[in-house]
């Protein structure tokens, strides 16, 4: 099973004889199993640890039931923005809206929502209320305390508290989320 990609569909799911994950990660960047996208790391990480684990890639905001593409996880979702910054990755430092999205197929822009951490944990919790969710990445590491946002001029609050997550993970995250 090493080599094989993560299970990204429930057909995947079934291949390996599962009919749960213990955990489903999403992300707001395309799903590519190499060691410089966070995503692939820590599902590899919890992976050689003995846990289930799924992706959900580029999901659509706009739908609950994309959240629900792998079932309910045994334990947790882990939410990622991707790679970048999901405000960063949607606009320029003059505040215009990008025109290329790296980390999507085509380099199509507009897949990602503003502040995708916020929307991710929301649609989990429309699509499985009660289930915990855990924050990471660069967009939880950079806005785990009150931080002053550019977009809006002002200071915010954690992202812990406006996502209302259950738990934050930031810097290096293999060793805390095991």
């Amino acid at each position: 099973m090493k080599n094989k990609f993560l299970p990204i569909s429930k057909s995947d799911l079934r291949e390996r004889g599962w009919n749960e994950c213990d955990i489903i990660l999403v992300s707001g960047d395309a799903y590519v199993d190499h060691p410089s996208f966070g995503v692939a790391v820590i599902g590899r990480v919890l992976e050689a640890k003995g846990y289930k684990v799924g992706i959900i890639a580029q999901p659509d905001w706009r739908n609950p039931g994309d959240f629900k593409k792998l079932g309910r996880p045994r334990l947790f979702f882990g939410l990622t923005s991707g790679n970048v910054d999901s405000m960063i990755a949607n606009y320029t430092a003059s505040k215009r809206p990008r025109r290329v999205d790296d980390y999507y197929p085509g380099g199509l822009p507009g897949k990602r929502p503003d502040r995708s951490l916020i929307v991710y944990a929301n649609r989990v919790r429309e699509a499985f209320p009660g289930v915990p969710i855990a924050l990471g990445g660069i967009e939880a590491s950079l806005r785990r305390f009150a931080h002053y946002d550019y977009w809006q001029d002002q200071v915010r609050r954690s992202l812990l508290l406006d996502a209302k997550a259950d738990l934050l993970v930031y810097g290096m995250g293999e060793k805390p989320i095991v």
